[in-house]
């Protein structure tokens, strides 16, 4: 399947463990769900108070998270940030952002992008071209790891995906939201394993984060959200440690594969794309175990694993030895 396939053809995610539980029984607390890029050592949840559930979020407390994304993201004077329940609440809000009708997103990649365009009406095409209106770049790309340059985000309007930028920072892109038409994405789920939370951010000119503001309506992130991500935004520490530890396993992790045959072609240090004899084939073999992976409509070859948490090592290190 290709991102020019139709609007209404099913879109592959991560997740979908109910289906791998309906075919191989077991229930959520006997799988091991690698078919995220979520981290599995999510940071520690702050405390929260009764007003946190009750009341409606303040500004202290928006200006708190904003205060502390700035100052962990180095944000260029000029630059304005946007909270929001997700990242995808702002990739589907994209389009309403941007004048023209023809998009570029290269393909392979996450393709919600995709899908909010042309739910819009607009064209998208799996390549950069000449007369595109808007590109999308995911930046590391999804599943493939691929870093982008200064030189390939040099358009007029540009968006550039940075969901799991955060365990690579010297490499954002983050400056392009200083130049008009440049917006950045950041997902709050991914890197501090907490997606359950939903709060993502974007970060462009004034302008044009007014625009998303009043697409997502006030009050778009719950209290809890508000509090954790302030608390973990100013956490340097943990996030230095949290790169290290991402660093080691997915090292360890490319070790058991090429042990099993399947060879690293790309990913992050939160998930790692292999290359297979036969990518439904691997799918099943874990499945059996209650091991959940993903694979891909455009590769039969492709099998992306998430690492596992601590105490999961051993029962994918028992299935691969099969």
């Amino acid at each position: 399947m290709r991102q020019s396939d139709s609007l209404t053809a099913p879109r592959d995610h991560g997740g979908g463990l109910d289906a791998a539980i309906a075919r191989w029984g077991g229930d959520r607390a006997t799988w091991v769900d690698l078919s995220t890029g979520i981290n599995p050592l999510p940071y520690p949840l702050a405390h929260f108070t009764s007003q946190d559930w009750t009341a409606l979020p303040d500004a202290a407390a928006q200006n708190a998270l904003i205060v502390a994304a700035r100052s962990f993201w180095n944000v260029p004077d000029g630059v304005d940030i946007l909270a929001a329940p997700g990242a995808s609440s702002l990739i589907a809000a994209m389009p309403s952002v941007f004048k023209g009708k023809k998009a570029s997103i290269p393909a392979p990649t996450y393709n919600e992008h995709a899908a909010a365009f042309r739910a819009h009406g607009w064209s998208v095409a799996d390549t950069m071209t000449a007369s595109t209106d808007v590109a999308v770049l995911v930046h590391p790309n999804n599943p493939d790891g691929r870093l982008w340059r200064t030189q390939d985000v040099a358009l007029p309007n540009i968006v550039i995906d940075e969901s799991f930028a955060d365990i690579c920072p010297d490499h954002s892109l983050l400056n392009r939201a200083a130049q008009p038409g440049g917006v950045i994405l950041k997902s709050f789920g991914k890197f501090w394993g907490l997606a359950g939370l939903r709060l993502g951010f974007a970060l462009a000119r004034p302008e044009t984060i007014a625009t998303l503001r009043d697409a997502i309506g006030p009050w778009a992130v719950s209290g809890p959200a508000l509090r954790v991500g302030a608390q973990a935004l100013r956490d340097q520490a943990w996030a230095q440690q949290t790169r290290d530890r991402l660093d080691r396993d997915a090292q360890r992790l490319d070790d058991l594969m090429i042990g099993f045959g399947a060879p690293p072609v790309g990913g992050t240090s939160l998930f790692r794309l292999y290359d297979t004899h036969n990518a439904q084939a691997v799918q099943d073999h874990l499945g059996a175990h209650h091991i959940w992976s993903r694979i891909f409509p455009y590769s039969d070859r492709w099998v992306r694993l998430g690492l596992p948490p601590a105490d999961a090592w051993p029962r994918l290190e028992k299935a691969l030895a099969a």
